[in-house]
């Protein structure tokens, strides 16, 4: 009797504990959390004639810099000095434009605003007010190139794995003069002539949410890039009025050319100066300011 009680009670502990095991529940396991949607900002950049200084479109290396300004639902965002989306990322060309650190929309559905600019610095402090000067001597090709700046803007961007396009055009000025043999010259004396651009703001400030430079400063002489056919210079956008705007010297004459004009940014100004040499002297002769067919902007996209 007592083997029997003994083995069930054993039964019984046994029967328990298998019980306990098998009314458990496993853990459960945490849901997974959902990846956050995010996507590169690849910026591709498609060039025409002018939209470098050099007429070539960018070269490798050349670097640009983005704003990135998020929409506030339908509304859009305001480009400020910091704080913004995405702040003054450099990006630099090769066949293809690369940031300097990796940069991603928002989420998929908030939409923005690029703002882009050329050549690249790490010294704007304000967006509405940023310096730049053009160089007073731009004979050489690499200040001339240094006298030049791009803006573009696209809005309204919805989030997209593809490259966003941006339209870039020059805030700078042109000024093409061409100087044409007259009475007493020939083409091959004028090429032993030097031009000066005179009485011009060289200096500026660019708002960089509307791309527009006002001119500041007093006024200087410029030296303009002498090519093969042309001289020619980038200014800062400015009206001038009846001022001794060019100086042709060719040996011991001096030729000075009075003139009123405004200077349009992203405009191609072609000024060409009949040079005539007569017994009192030398005169000049103006031709017309022409205004090219040629769409002279360029895009970043």
């Amino acid at each position: 009797m007592k083997k029997i009680l003994l083995f069930a009670a054993c039964t019984c502990i046994a029967l328990f504990s298998c019980s306990k095991e098998d009314n458990s529940d496993p853990p459960k396991p945490k849901p997974p959390t959902p990846p956050t949607t995010q996507t590169n900002i690849p910026i591709n950049i498609a060039t025409t004639a002018w939209t470098k200084a050099t007429d070539s479109g960018f070269e490798s290396g050349d670097k640009v810099g983005i704003y990135v300004v998020n929409y506030s639902g339908t509304s859009p965002g305001t480009l400020a000095s910091s704080g913004n989306h995405v702040n003054n990322m450099g990006f630099t060309y090769t066949t293809v434009w690369t940031p300097d650190t990796k940069v991603y929309w928002k989420d998929e559905t908030t939409k923005t605003d690029f703002y882009c600019y050329y050549p690249y610095t790490t010294a704007i402090s304000d967006v509405s007010s940023y310096p730049f000067s053009v160089k007073a001597s731009q004979a050489a090709l690499s200040d001339y190139k240094a006298s030049d700046f791009l803006w573009g803007k696209t809005a309204g961007v919805i989030p997209t794995p593809n490259s966003v396009q941006i339209n870039v055009s020059h805030v700078m000025s042109n000024i093409i003069v061409v100087l044409v043999p007259g009475d007493g010259y020939t083409a091959n004396d004028l090429k032993s002539a030097t031009v000066t651009i005179q009485n011009l703001k060289t200096s500026s400030t660019i708002n960089l949410a509307t791309g527009v430079a006002t001119a500041t400063g007093s006024a200087q002489d410029i030296t303009p890039r002498a090519e093969t056919e042309y001289f020619r210079a980038l200014v800062v956008p400015q009206s001038v009025s009846n001022v001794d705007l060019i100086k042709v010297q060719i040996g011991d004459y001096t030729y000075i050319l009075k003139q009123t004009i405004t200077f349009e940014a992203n405009k191609q100004h072609t000024c060409t100066l009949k040079v005539n040499k007569t017994e009192e002297g030398v005169n000049i002769v103006i031709g017309g300011w022409e205004k090219d067919s040629i769409d002279h902007g360029g895009t970043v996209g």
